[in-house]
This record gives C-alpha cells, structure tokens and sequence, in this order.
C-alpha cells in the first residue's frame, strides 16, 4: 500500500512539474557556429518558445568535431528539459559512421523531441568559377593537377563531396570545417575551389552576386531556385536531403518531452514561421517523439550506408 501511495505520489508530482515546466531558463544547444542553417533555426524556436512557455530559450553554440562536441555536452546533461540540442541528420545519425570512437550514442542517449523541418543542399563556387554548369565543372575537376579543394563542414556536405567525386570520376583534397558558414568564407575567398551549403546559408550568397550554385542535391529542381538545375540531372542518382530536430538527454520525462513537442508543433506550423522558413528553403516536417525515434534508428542506417558506399574512412 505504501509503495502505491508513493507511486500515486510521484506520478501527481511529474504531471505537476510538466505543467510548471519551464520555471527558469533553457539551453537551447546548437553544435553548429553562428550563422549554420541550425543556428538560423534555433533562433527563431527560441523567440516563439519563450512567447508560447513564458521562459527564455537561450541558444548556445558548441561547434566542432561535425557537431559531436556540442551533442556529446547535451547526452551528458541533466535530463530534466533544461539543456536540449537541435540535431540534425549529421550529429544523429552520420556521425556514428564518420568517427570511430564517437561519444555518444545518438539512439540511447537521447530522448527524440520532435523532427522540424527537411531541406536540400546546393553545389556553391566562386561567381568567377571558371564553370558555367556542373558539366563544365566536372571537366574542369577531371583536368586539374592534383584535384580541386573541396570544403565541408557537416556530414551533409562530406557525403556530398564523395558523392560527386564518385560519380563525377575525378579527385578533390578535402578540407574540414567547423561549420557549413566557415566553408562557404573560404569557398568565397579562394582558399578552396568549392563546398556545399544550406539554402539558409547559401542563397543570400548568390543574390549578392558573390558566388553561384551548379546544382541542388534533391532529385528535383526546388520552388526556391528554380534556376538552379539539380544535380541528378547531369549524375543520375545524386541525392541528399538533410533533416532538422530536437532531442533531449536520455531520461528527460515523458510529459516534458510531450510538452516541448507540443509547443515547438504549434509554433512551426504557423503558417507565417512556415513561410519564413521557406523562404530559408527549409520544409516543415514535423513528428511524434515516437516516430522520431523510429526514424533516427533508420537514418542511422541509411548514412551509415552511404557513408560506406561514398567510400569515407572514419577518422
């Protein structure tokens, strides 16, 4: 009797602590620099969430290591809703396949929120490249001593290098980055021949006139850029759709994961955060912790198999 008393007893106290939830400020993570297509959307979730919970949602940049520094900071926090991380399919999922001693397990060490938002890529180069079109580009890689130096700064864009490289048949050196923005400077610079880059963080870019994409990753050309071919066009079977969400540390409880995704749902289907998010290229894309979880298990799959098949060591 006793023991269902204090069950009873704990029970009443969760449900009280998820409708209190927050008392003071989150964390909001983002394992990306400033400026990163996460980083853009961390910003926007933490000013609605801070309207809708009545707490602030602080962001805080942990860059490094393709995003594993800021992740592996979050799996080993206090799993009580007040530090959470905006994932994405690099630090969820590739990552298991591009480090050989990872420091998380991106399954068991996290409690799935919710999935925000899918989005593809663009193949981004110097506005004076001398390519006007990924057929010329591919030439040009294939006759240039020593390879072209390509940039990354996420799994995303490794993939996508080896990608090209492999179905393009030439060589690159590659050269990482802490994040998709520090490819792109450089990109811009000359210090490398090219990178890709998030719609976020590529398109103002290219309206600038400072530089130009050769091609998107999805399958098909985008609304957004309609302009702009995609890869597959040229390389049959190119393809690479990049995914957004939110995970807490393992244990965080059930009601206060519920009550974030509850939260974060009302606030990216709005229809003007949908159009604003658009307009980044990004699509809402919404999901269950349930159905999260499930799809990180697949996804963890998947690049781990393409990762393998674009030929990447892990380091």
């Amino acid at each position: 009797m006793l023991k269902l008393i204090c069950a009873i007893a704990l029970a009443g106290a969760a449900a009280v602590s998820a409708q209190d939830y927050p008392r003071h400020p989150v964390k909001l993570v983002v394992p990306f620099p400033a400026g990163a297509g996460p980083d853009q959307v961390a910003r926007i979730l933490s000013q609605q969430l801070h309207e809708s919970l009545g707490q602030p949602f602080v962001v805080e940049n942990r860059s490094g290591a393709l995003g594993a520094l800021g992740a592996a900071e979050v799996a080993r926090s206090a799993p009580d809703g007040y530090t959470i991380l905006i994932t994405t399919n690099t630090t969820q999922a590739a990552n298991v396949a591009l480090f050989k001693n990872l420091q998380y397990d991106p399954a068991r060490d996290f409690a799935p929120i919710i999935r925000l938002i899918t989005t593809s890529m663009m193949l981004m180069v110097r506005s004076d490249f001398p390519a006007r079109n990924l057929r010329e580009f591919v030439a040009h890689a294939r006759s240039t001593p020593g390879g072209l130096t390509a940039g990354y700064g996420s799994a995303g864009t490794q993939v996508s290098i080896a990608k090209l490289k492999s179905l393009g048949k030439f060589s690159t050196v590659d050269v990482p980055y802490k994040g998709v923005p520090l490819a792109v400077a450089d990109t811009l610079s000359g210090q490398v021949s090219f990178t890709f880059a998030d719609f976020a963080v590529g398109l103002a870019q290219i309206k600038g006139g400072k530089m130009k994409s050769l091609g998107v990753t999805s399958l098909v050309r985008t609304p957004l850029a309609p302009d702009i071919p995609a890869i597959a066009e040229e390389l049959p079977g190119f393809e690479t759709i990049l995914w957004y969400g939110l995970v807490a540390p393992a244990g965080t409880p059930r009601n206060i994961v519920n009550r974030l995704h509850d939260a974060v749902n009302r606030s990216i289907t709005q229809p003007e955060i949908k159009t604003r998010l658009g307009i980044m290229g990004l699509d809402v894309a919404p999901m269950s912790p349930d159905q999260f979880a499930d799809y990180i298990k697949s996804e963890i799959a998947k690049w781990s198999r393409e990762a393998k098949e674009a030929g990447i060591q892990p380091e």
